[in-house]
């Protein structure tokens, strides 16, 4: 009997892991759906194995990422490749850049990038700083839209991003607006784990801080996510008041200090009404 993979979030990853199996279109167990393929599952779990520590393996390492057979890979690789997502060099798989567009429709669907995209380029040319906006995706922060500062150091990240949530101003600010029971598993489900010595870790200390977020309205995480970094975020909200996307402006400590930045809050709080306002009339942000 084949085991039903399990997906854990590993270092802002979806890692796949289970028993190894050939059995490639087993149509699941009870508690999968009966049209369920797992085929396109672990087809699937093979591209979730690469990220940045790991952007070119062999097929033993992809194997044993995945919970599958040398054997299951292999035939999963000769697809990919055939269809583009993957190629080979010196027995090393690599993804290419066409698993972009695997993301790319669901990014170009939501309005949010679009309307929010001016008004942050406003917001960079009235600070000097760089601004991003961002989803909540599970554990992380997944970043849709971003204007580059003019400044020479800036945060590494770009569109498609994923960053932990607990890290992040635009991640804290999401969590404290989350219902109470979502929080909840949010809390019991992923680990703080620190990016740098300055990130919180400690669940008392990390709900004081989502509690201080949620009652003055924006974040400001100072040096918690990359050394250097110092950012602020404040929540863009639905017309049910529901927090569904976060924009921050983000700087180097040497270029403003802590309350600089926070002194910049309620300039990034014009941007998200302004954002809001043009999100009032999209379908999208409607449901």
């Amino acid at each position: 009997m084949v085991r039903r993979l399990a997906l854990s979030h590993s270092g802002g990853h979806l890692v796949v892991r289970g028993a190894p199996s050939d059995d490639l279109d087993n149509g699941g167990e009870d508690e999968r759906s009966r049209d369920f393929v797992r085929s396109l599952e672990r087809g699937l779990a093979i591209i979730r194995v690469f990220n940045a520590d790991r952007p070119s393996m062999t097929v033993s390492e992809i194997a044993h990422e995945a919970g599958l057979t040398r054997a299951a890979v292999r035939r999963f690789l000769l697809t990919l490749s055939e269809l583009g997502y993957v190629h080979t060099r010196n027995n090393r798989y690599e993804l290419t850049p066409q698993v972009l567009e695997l993301g790319y429709s669901y990014l170009s669907a939501l309005s949010f990038p679009d309307i929010a995209l001016p008004t942050l380029e406003k917001l960079v040319a009235q600070t000097s700083e760089a601004s991003e906006g961002s989803i909540l995706d599970r554990g992380d922060v997944v970043y849709v839209v971003r204007v580059p500062g003019p400044a020479l150091m800036t945060i590494s990240v770009n569109v498609g991003a994923r960053r932990p949530a607990h890290s992040t101003a635009m991640g804290r600010v999401l969590l404290a607006n989350l219902p109470a029971p979502e929080l909840e598993h949010y809390l019991s489900t992923y680990e703080l784990t620190p990016s740098t010595p300055r990130t919180i870790t400690d669940h008392k200390e990390f709900r004081a801080e989502l509690r201080k977020v949620r009652e003055e309205g924006y974040a400001l995480v100072n040096q918690e996510l990359e050394e250097g970094l110092v950012a602020v975020a404040v929540p863009v909200r639905d017309r049910m008041g529901r927090a569904r996307a976060a924009i921050n402006l983000s700087t180097h400590i040497g270029r403003k200090s802590v309350e600089e930045m926070r002194a910049l809050v309620p300039v990034v709080q014009e941007a998200a009404a302004e954002i809001e306002l043009g999100l009032s009339h999209s379908l999208n942000w409607a449901d």
